[in-house]
Order: structure tokens, then C-alpha cells, then sequence
């Protein structure tokens, strides 16, 4: 059924959006869930199948293939709930009337089924006709799953490693395929070739004969060479990309995977001019490997959807998006955090994130993962992390161990927040002698790392006055930098309400705009980058800079032809724009000047 809404709430940490499809998914709003943490997720089922009476048994450690298993008791509980929920606006029941008109007040003014179930209810009393039309036209909001794929650690039982299908992102993937969703499979953070693979184990994710796929598969990506070498992949496995989710590499909350200083702009470009080709390239692929499997193969090629997310922050933005690129969605992420009707975060970090500036919103080196994180200062997990630093027992005590990655001490892996990594780095470094400026430089890379795993999961359990002997208080939190133009509570009604620009004064003034703001951080970017050792050493480092600055260069280019042409959008800032993009595009020159005399100084 088509999308009644052109925003999603996409995948925020691990527990802010863990029940965010109980709040949504019956009102229409498309969420998605992380599975990360089964641990959490058991939690939350067991609340919730106290709170709406439904049996519960608990899965242990001791059962077999637990993880899997809680994964897929959590997604059934959401699936059974929601479908009560929803079917109970479709049939009128009057205990819900409030509930479905929260559902209509939600869509904006525009929507023609909003108009069409008030013209069918003002022409007739007749209620058959009128659950009808609910039955035929109430669409809800599906609820999508996350899985990051390099999060994928290898497990062990009594000193035994077990089989690759027991890792972690194997068994969240198939606790995903063993439960009720009819919805799509997020694959977040890059290729991992044996966990693609795998996808070939489950029918669901391979279309019917009528080209139905109940579990569809959504790649979330930072570029088109990406999505394009990763869809050929699957593609070859018989696995239809059913979406491509372009992310913003470094305006976007929770992990940054930056470009080569290819920006949102220009890469959605390359998406709307290469679709069709894109499509036809993929089927092709797909007909080969389906029919190499003896399973149905679609005639024509299947439905594929371009959606974007990251820095969205106006009406404007939104609907320009949605318009120049012929997009089937936008993600709001960040500005979510501060609606409690539809995430979850404890108040302590509500209240931190309304009064969050510019200065408190930055790209940190915290996550063990070795990525780019975008974060906040002064969240109660990095509090945690240097009072333990001041204890001289700096790391963290790793009661989850989900990225327990690095193997360079153990063959069954550390995490590099782990207080035990941590220790045995720390002895290394205490052997090499260094200088005291060096020696606290190294120190700080090794202590810098936050228990992320933990911390952006406790955050629900504060919320939710559940147990957190085993985590401790600490909450990790990554909004994007967009947060720091959000500054009050919201409800879910005010916040669709600003997507649809049907209110005002929802965001800062100073708010600049979503396109000078990415170009700005990846400035920022690439000249901390530089300016880390000014220096060039080779050709592949010179290479890489050059590169870098030139496709940021050509971003400003085509930006300043876009709003050229563009007459209809951005009139009121036009002039703004273009003045933030002269200053970045002259700091880029600045940038360029200082690495051609580090080049020369090399040759």
C-alpha cells in the first residue's frame, strides 16, 4: 500500500528507537528497531508482556541460540501489538476514535485520504462503508530492523568457538528472518561478505510470483559506487535491494562514515540520473541468480526506493529534497530525540539534548568500533568514563561485549573500551620510553574509547525504571549536529506538523542551511585532517587530500548552479546560502594552498 507519510524515523543508537514502532507503527509512521542488543530487548519484552497481559517465558543464556531466539520473541510481541492496535483504528472501535483521529491529525493537510475519509464520513453514516474505507486506505507504518554488519562478533561456548552462524549479526539476521515482520532488513556500515551470504538461507528475503518479497532488504549508504557494488552482490545472490537509504556521511547522528568529500547533494544527483540504469543492471543479475536457484523470476524489474537522511531540519529542505531528487522518503533522525511520544530517552538526557549548542555536538574518536561518532559532551557515559580514568582504572567493565572486536590480545576479542584492553595497551605503551607529550598523546588514544554498546542502550531502561545493576547508569548519546537547532520537547503532532511546515518557530533562526552545514563539518574534516601532521609523505596521502578538496570544490560548483536554476525553493535564504558557501569554498582554498606547499616540501 502506498506511504501515506514521506518522512521515517530512521535507527537512533540502540535503545532510543528499540520500541519506537509501539508508538508509531499503528499511526502510520514508518521506525526502525536496532539488534545490537538481545539483552535489551528481552528486557523490553518482558515489560511490555506485563504491561499488555501477554504470556512471557524468559530465554537465558542457557538456551540454545538465545539471541536469535530473543530477537525474534522481541519483533513477534512488537508485530502482535501493533497489529492489535492498528486493526482497532480499522474497525472503529470507539475506545480508539481518539486514537484514529490522532492518526488523521498527523497527516498533513495535503493528504487526499485525509480528505476522502472526511467527504466518506460526512456523505454517510453508514459504518460498514466507512470501516471500509479505513480497511482500504489506513496504511501502518512498517517496522524496519537494523543491523550493522561489521558488528559481527564471533562467540564462543566453554573455550569453543561455535559456527559463523552463531556470531552476532548472523543470529540477529536470523531471529529477524524467524519472526512475523512483513518489513525490510536495514544494512548499515559496509559490506560483510559472509553475513550477505547467509541472506540466501531465508525465502523471505527472494520475491513470490507475484513479486512479493515479505522481508525486503534496505541498504543504507553513503555514495552511489557503494550501493552500486553492494547491490550487485546480493543481486548475484538472488537478493533484490528493495531501497537504497542515502545517508549524509557526516551530518547524520551515531556513527559518521565520511566520503571522499562527495556531498549529499551531488550524490542524490548521481542516484536520480543512473535509477534506471541502476534497476535494469540489478534485475539483470537477479534473473541469472534466481533462475540458477530453480526459484520465480519477476518478468519486470521490482519497486526500488531512494530515500536520504541526515541534517533534514525544515519543511524546505524536506520538500525540496523529496521534489529535485524524486525521492520516496526523507529520515528524520535527530530531531526525534526530543519527541518522548515516539523515542526513548531518559530525562536527565532529554534535558541535555534541548539545551545542546553548536559547541556541544561534535565528531568524536569514543566509538570502539574505530569510527567517526558523532556525540555530545557531557553525556553521562563519558562522566563515567573519566571518573574511572581519574580512579586510575580507566576503560569500562564490558558486561555486554558486543563490540568485543580487537583481537590483538585475545583470539576471542576485546573491546577497546574494555578496562582489560585497555590495561594491556597501556603496559605496551609504558614500555616504549616515550617522551611525556607523546606518551600522553598515545594515552589519550587509548582512553578516549566509551562503552557505546552499553551506553546507548541504558538510556531505555533509565526511561522505563528497569534494572541496570549489569550497565551501570551511564548513557552514551549521538545526535547529529542538527540537534543544536532543536530546543524544546515536542509533541509527535508538532513535530510532523514542522515536517509538513504547517507550524513555525519549531527551529533555530540561525539554523543554517542543511547543504552549507554538511559542506562546513566536512570542511572542518579534512582540515583537522591535515592540520593533525601538516605534513604530505607520500603519494597516496597526496592523492587522498587532493582528492578530497576537489570533490568538495566541485560539491560548492553544484550547489551554485543548482540554485541558479532553482526558482521556486529557497528564495527567502538564497543569498545566505550562497554567502556560506563562498566562506567554506574560500577556506577550501586556504586548505588547498597549504597542501600544495606540504607536497612541494616533499618533492
Amino acid at each position: 500500500m502506498k506511504k501515506l507519510h514521506s518522512f521515517h524515523i530512521p535507527v537512533m543508537g540502540i535503545g532510543f528507537t528499540a520500541d519506537t514502532p509501539l508508538k508509531v507503527s499503528h499511526l502510520g509512521i514508518d521506525s526502525a528497531i536496532s539488534l545490537v542488543d538481545d539483552i535489551l530487548l528481552e528486557k523490553l519484552r518482558k515489560m511490555y508482556c506485563k504491561m499488555f497481559d501477554l504470556p512471557y517465558d524468559e530465554i537465558d543464556n542457557s538456551e540454545p541460540d538465545f539471541r536469535a531466539k530473543r530477537i525474534t520473541s522481541y519483533l513477534d510481541m512488537i508485530h502482535e501489538v501493533t497489529e492489535e492496535k492498528f486493526n482497532q483504528l480499522k474497525d472503529l472501535n470507539k475506545s480508539c476514535t481518539e486514537e484514529l483521529k490522532h492518526y488523521l491529525n498527523l497527516l498533513p493537510s495535503t493528504s487526499e485520504m485525509k480528505s476522502q475519509f472526511v467527504n466518506a464520513i460526512s456523505e454517510t453514516i453508514n459504518l460498514d462503508k466507512a470501516k471500509k474505507f479505513l480497511s482500504d486506505n489506513l496504511v501502518k507504518g512498517s517496522i524496519d530492523v537494523n543491523i550493522m554488519t561489521k558488528v559481527d562478533k564471533d562467540n564462543y561456548k566453554d573455550k569453543t568457538k561455535l559456527p559463523v552462524e552463531y556470531n552476532d549479526a548472523h543470529a540477529a539476521l536470523r531471529g529477524y528472518a524467524n519472526s512475523n515482520l512483513n518489513s525490510s532488513l536495514i544494512l548499515s556500515a559496509g559490506m560483510n561478505p559472509h553475513l550477505f551470504s547467509y541472506l540466501e538461507n531465508f525465502k523471505d528475503f527472494y520475491p513470490d510470483v507475484t513479486g512479493y518479497i515479505k522481508k525486503k532488504v534496505i541498504l543504507k549508504v553513503s555514495d552511489y559506487r557503494s550501493a552500486l557494488i553492494q547491490g550487485k552482490i546480493l543481486a548475484k545472490k538472488g537478493i533484490w535491494i528493495s531501497e537504497f537509504r542515502v545517508e549524509s556521511g557526516l551530518n547524520c547522528g551515531g556513527h559518521a562514515f565520511a566520503t571522499n568529500g562527495l556531498l549529499l547533494g551531488p550524490i542524490l544527483n548521481e542516484f536520480t540520473i543512473n535509477k534506471q540504469v541502476l534497476i535494469n543492471e540489478l534485475h539483470d543479475l537477479l534473473t541469472k541468480a534466481l533462475t540458477a536457484k530453480s526459484y520465480h523470476v519477476p518478468e519486470m524489474p521490482l519497486p526500488v526506493k531512494i530515500t536520504a537522511q541526515g541534517g533534514v531540519g525544515t519543511a524546505e529542505e524536506h520538500e525540496f529534497l523529496l521534489s529535485k531528487y524524486n525521492l520516496d522518503s526523507i529520515g528524520w533522525g535527530t530531531p526525534f530525540l526530543l519527541v518522548p511520544e515516539a523515542t526513548t530517552v531518559d530525562n536527565e538526557t532529554l534535558d541535555q539534548l534541548v539545551k545542546a549548542k553548536e559547541d556541544d555536538l561534535y565528531l568524536s574518536d569514543i566509538s570502539p568500533l574505530g569510527v567517526p561518532f558523532n556525540s555530545m559532551k557531557g553525556n553521562t557515559k563519558d562522566l563515567e568514563k573519566y571518573r574511572n580514568i581519574d580512579k586510575n582504572r580507566p576503560g569500562s567493565a564490558c558486561p555486554k561485549k558486543f563490540v568485543a572486536l580487537n583481537k590483538e590480545f585475545s583470539e576471542e576479542g576485546l573491546c577497546t573500551a574494555s578496562r582489560q584492553y585497555q590495561h594491556l595497551k597501556i603496559m605496551q605503551l609504558d614500555e616504549q620510553g616515550l617522551e611525556a607529550s607523546a606518551y600522553n598523546k598515545a594515552l589519550d588514544k587509548i582512553t578516549v574509547k566509551s562503552c557505546t554498546c552499553v551506553g546507548l542502550g541504558t538510556s531505555a531502561l533509565l526511561k522505563y525504571n528497569l534494572d541496570t545493576k549489569t550497565e551501570g547508569e551511564g548513557v552514551s548519546v549521538c545526535p547529529g549536529p542538527n540537534m543544536a537547532y532543536f530546543s524544546k520537547i515536542m509533541s509527535l503532532k508538532e513535530m510532523t506538523s514542522h515536517i509538513y511546515g504547517e507550524i513555525k518557530g519549531v527551529v533555530s533562526a540561525h539554523r543554517p542551511n542543511i547543504f552549507v552545514k554538511e559542506l562546513s563539518i566536512y570542511v572542518d574534516y579534512i582540515t583537522e585532517k591535515f592540520n593533525e601532521s601538516p605534513t604530505i609523505s607520500n603519494k597516496r596521502e597526496e592523492k587522498y587530500f587532493v582528492n578530497f578538496i576537489e570533490n568538495l570544490k566541485e560539491g560548492v560548483k553544484y550547489y551554485e548552479n543548482m540554485l541558479e536554476e532553482t526558482k521556486a525553493s529557497f528564495e527567502t535564504t538564497k543569498n545566505t546560502i550562497c554567502e556560506g558557501l563562498e566562506i567554506e569554498l574560500n577556506r577550501l582554498k586556504a586548505l588547498r594552498a597549504k597542501v600544495d606547499e606540504a607536497i612541494l616540501m616533499t618533492s
